[in-house]
């Protein structure tokens, strides 16, 4: 069956009713393998214990956090990318290897605690492997190139800790590449920048181009090897932020092969949303620069958001920005990365990880396939995957 998709113009027109699950879309969902490619719990549990324990028992229901277990189950989800993400702010830079390794160590020892639950994968046969014993198969990204502080030795390092992503940036600049929620400096990469790039084909490290600008998107994917990956953005079509992806890169990416993972911050899904937060980050930069300590800060970024109310919109939103990336790019380049627990505002019916059938439910509604709903809660992801590893088998030579 070919997938049926509505456009744009029919969206007033669609039922925009809460969605109802059907016993035929659990089933679907149950034999999907989800992926997710962003959850930023790890930051989560660092923040929540001032000596980098895990202090909570995530077996029971955690309800100031977007993630616990029996929400995982409920939710289906079969492989997770976990970040590894430290401040990018400059005078956080000289702390953010050790800080990086400190959020590996976090992710190690999550995995550990818990080893019923969840299992390291480093390849993609892996992650069915896993995924097939029951596991929650668990990967690790980067969030930032800042967390290399200009150093492939570290890039490589990283690597042999499971790492199998990096974001180049995250909300400020680099030395090498810019970031979209910054002012641009490069308008691309650097040449060191390029050498980035090229080490992790070489390693088959996924090439991460959330975060950064469309210039630095462009420059990625004119001189990457492997298929690269946006780990938890949308459309910026629908929702015009800076963090969102452009139709003209949207069609690069399916030209390299790549994968779009629709984010679910209301920020970037609802349009009204992205205009009040469109310079959020700019925001957080002058209220760090006010506020040193670190308590003080938090209180004012609450402040800021009472101030500047958005809507949280619903899960048709979401799926309208996957439904526009199919149309531009091609189901086989979309995926779905949450950001669940790195984010304050999530859509309505999409409030936390167990409620991912939902989205299955709703790519049933209209008129999506089988196959097709199988490639983007997973299938699409695992296989850029399995090329960047197929990449980096054949450009195995030391760097």
């Amino acid at each position: 069956m070919s997938t049926f998709i509505l456009q744009a113009d029919d969206a007033p027109r669609r039922n925009r009713e809460p969605v109802q699950l059907s016993e035929a879309a659990l089933k679907l969902h149950a034999e999907c393998l989800v992926v997710d490619g962003h959850n930023d719990l790890p930051w989560r549990l660092r923040s929540n214990s001032k000596q980098l324990l895990i202090d909570r028992d995530l077996r029971q229901p955690q309800k100031d956090f977007h993630t616990d277990i029996p929400r995982l189950r409920q939710g289906g989800v079969g492989a997770q990318f976990w970040s590894a993400w430290v401040p990018s702010t400059p005078a956080k830079r000289d702390q953010a290897v050790q800080m990086t390794l400190e959020q590996i160590d976090v992710i190690h020892r999550l995995v550990r605690q818990y080893p019923d639950v969840f299992e390291m994968a480093d390849k993609a046969d892996d992650v069915e492997r896993i995924h097939r014993s029951g596991k929650i198969a668990s990967m690790i990204g980067v969030e930032g190139g800042h967390s290399i502080n200009n150093s492939l030795a570290v890039l490589r390092l990283y690597y042999q800790l499971g790492v199998r992503y990096m974001t180049l940036t995250h909300s400020d600049n680099v030395d090498w590449a810019d970031s979209a929620t910054d002012t641009p400096k490069l308008h691309g990469l650097s040449p060191f920048g390029e050498q980035v790039v090229y080490e992790m084909n070489r390693l088959g490290m996924l090439v991460d181009i959330s975060h950064v600008s469309p210039d630095v998107m462009k420059h990625v994917l004119r001189i990457s090897q492997a298929p690269v990956i946006a780990s938890h953005s949308s459309a910026y079509a629908i929702a015009q932020h800076p963090r969102n992806v452009p139709d003209d890169v949207l069609e690069l990416i399916k030209k390299n092969h790549g994968v779009v993972m629709v984010n679910f911050y209301s920020g970037f899904i609802v349009p009204e949303a992205a205009r009040v937060s469109r310079n959020m980050f700019q925001v957080g930069r002058q209220l760090r620069e006010k506020y040193s300590d670190d308590e003080q800060y938090r209180l004012a970024w609450e402040q800021w958001f009472k101030d500047n109310p958005f809507p949280r919109g619903h899960l048709h939103m979401v799926v309208d920005h996957i439904d526009h990336l199919v149309r531009v790019a091609g189901v086989d380049h979309v995926g779905l990365g949450s950001d669940y627990d790195g984010i304050t505002h999530t859509p309505e019916q999409l409030e936390d990880v167990s409620k991912y059938p939902y989205i299955t439910q709703e790519l049933l509604n209209r008129g999506y396939s089988a196959d097709d709903i199988r490639k983007i809660l997973g299938g699409n992801v695992l296989r850029v995957l399995r090329q960047a590893e197929r990449i980096a088998q054949g450009n195995k030579k030391p760097s």
